[in-house]
């Protein structure tokens, strides 16, 4: 009995060991798992977060160039507005004012002013600006001494920044005025703060012009950073954030740790610089890490209760393992919980995100209007300058001519426009056949004026016989023009320019644009908006992407290569319309 005793404790004593190994062993692997858990997940998450926080700065910086884009256009085309020119030669601004407070209202900017010669301002869409001088202001001075639209950004004793662009007005000589567009850019600033990010926007100089906390303005960003009290919106996301030493640190803000991105505006040097908490980081780390503790906890509870269920000791260690337990899934709730806010608070985001790219479609549209009336404004504004003359020269006969082409540039301009609306949407206008000799020669017309104004070689070559397609005649023509004009901007600085033109039917009906310019440096990009060469002022980067969309609609291609020795040549591949389509059709 006695030996039996001691077998037995022996034994015990074996298996409780054994028992004490193990246990040890399965806590040593739990506290691996968990730790390259946390390691590998914080790495994941984190480059997550930096990634949203990239597309989030690049919507803002994006948002930011194209509001530029847009009011840089509108002083461009108020320079040319007849009545405020007349207003200027006359001295007679009673109805100035509401004009330029039409137009701040119908395009969305933040103010307009008319300046006299001497700089007083005669109109505004402020009327509590009329009568104040503004000589000795930067964008009046600026833009008497330059021919282009000039940006200035003034800067306040309060530490802001005020935006303007501004043009001198003219009228067949000297200046006779300056119009001022003012830019509002502060609105930005508040759409910025409504997300858990801090963003500023330094100009070439490193001094903040825009911010979510308006201390920072004025400042650099080493000044900023190190102000006493922490902006709001730092405050807030930090407000349950606790110290995570595996975090890569970029940024202190308060004593906390900060993810800093910074991207580059291409405008005048300046550059976006926003700070990302790492609370979702945290969040979803210790949502998986709570998952995975209770898992082993679960498996260490089990195991408690197979080793102990023939003594009450190991009893009572199971029950305090199944409190342990139930105080483990009190935790997961909870963080059930917050991560049910956390996906609300995304999507709040997400609707945010969703109505700044309305804006941003809202700009390009506005812009690619712009570039595609340049042309028949030009066009109008030759044939008015003729017509005068004619008038001057008593041959009324021949000036009605001019005026006729003028009225024939606004219906066109008309028509321009309505088919603009399919850069946003499909258009429902009907094909028809067309004779695209026709439509060649009638663009070769419409750029009758720049063609007189450069000395260009052209060469046409196109077949006696009709080369029919099914199109909409005015965007074909549209096509057509923009190739044009970025010929002759090719051919610009070459001494002896030459355009070639060569239209084939075939398989297809194919029309190719050749030039002897510089050529095409990057292929990929050359048909994506806003991609352009040219300088500020001179072009926005949109017609080839409109006319490749416009071709792509008719059921062709537009291709572009340089040429073997030198220039570029376009080429537009159209189904041609045999006769038995047609009879069909």
């Amino acid at each position: 009995m006695a030996l039996t005793t001691d077998s037995d404790n022996i034994q015990e004593s074996k298996t409780t060991w054994r028992a004490r190994v193990a246990v040890l062993v399965f806590v040593v692997l739990a506290i691996s798992v968990i730790w390259f858990t946390n390691l590998f997940l914080t790495e994941r998450y984190t480059e997550t977060t930096r990634n949203t926080s990239q597309v989030r700065q690049a919507l803002y910086s994006g948002n930011l160039l194209s509001e530029l884009r847009r009011n840089a256009i509108v002083p461009q085309l108020l320079a040319r507005d007849p009545s405020l020119i007349g207003a200027l030669n006359s001295g007679d601004f009673s109805q100035s004012s509401q004009r330029l407070i039409t137009y701040a209202d119908q395009i969305d900017i933040g103010s307009l002013m008319l300046l006299d010669q001497g700089g007083r301002v005669v109109a505004s869409s402020d009327r509590n600006l009329i009568g104040s001088n503004f000589a000795n202001e930067a964008y009046y001075f600026e833009a008497l001494r330059s021919n282009d639209t000039v940006f200035t950004a003034t800067r306040l004793d309060t530490g802001a920044t005020d935006f303007a662009y501004s043009r001198r007005m003219e009228a067949s000589g000297p200046a006779i005025g300056v119009i001022v567009v003012g830019v509002d850019l502060r609105k930005f600033e508040s759409t910025w703060s409504s997300i858990s990010d801090a963003v500023l926007v330094t100009d070439s100089e490193g001094v903040v012009i825009l911010a979510t906390e308006p201390r920072w303005r004025g400042r650099t960003e080493i000044e900023a950073l190190a102000e006493l009290s922490a902006p709001s919106a730092i405050v807030r996301a930090l407000r349950a954030t606790t110290d995570w030493s595996s975090l890569p640190v970029e940024a202190y803000l308060q004593g906390d740790s900060m993810m800093r991105l910074e991207t580059r505006i291409p405008f005048q040097g300046w550059r976006m610089t926003s700070f990302t908490t790492y609370n979702s980081v945290r969040e979803r780390v210790n949502g998986v890490l709570a998952l995975e503790i209770m898992g082993f906890a679960m498996l260490l509870a089990i195991a408690f209760y197979l080793v102990s269920r023939k003594a009450q000791i190991r009893s009572l260690i199971f029950q305090q393992e199944s409190a342990e337990l139930r105080n483990l899934n009190q935790r997961l709730q909870r963080e059930v919980s917050e991560r049910r806010r956390v996906e609300k608070s995304l999507e709040v985001a997400e609707q945010t995100l969703a109505q700044s790219s309305k804006l941003a479609a809202l700009g390009e549209m506005s812009a690619a209007v712009s570039h595609e009336l340049n042309q028949p404004l030009a066009a109008m504004k030759t044939y008015l300058a003729g017509a005068k003359l004619l008038m001057q020269r008593k041959r009324p006969e021949e000036a009605v001519a001019s005026f006729q082409r003028i009225d024939d540039l606004i219906e066109r301009m008309g028509a321009i426009t309505k088919q603009l609306k399919s850069y946003a949407r499909k258009s429902g206008d009907q094909l028809v056949p067309v004779d695209t000799r026709e439509a060649v020669l009638s663009a070769l017309s419409m750029m009758e004026p720049q063609l007189r104004s450069r000395q260009v070689k052209i060469t046409k070559s196109i077949p006696a016989e009709p080369v029919m397609v099914m199109a909409d005649r005015v965007r074909l023509e549209q096509v057509i023009i923009n190739l044009f004009r970025n010929a002759l901007d090719a051919t610009r600085g070459v001494a002896d320019p030459e355009i070639e033109i060569l239209l084939s039917a075939g398989e297809t009906a194919t029309l190719s644009v050749r030039d002897n310019g510089i050529g095409i440096e990057d292929l990929d990009a050359l048909f994506e908006p806003f991609y352009t060469t040219k300088q500020p002022g001179d072009g926005v980067g949109l017609g080839l992407a409109i006319s490749s969309g416009i071709v792509s609609d008719l059921g062709g291609r537009l291709t572009a290569r340089n040429g073997q020795e030198e220039g570029a040549v376009f080429e537009v591949k159209l189904p041609i319309l045999s006769e038995e389509i047609e009879a069909a059709e």
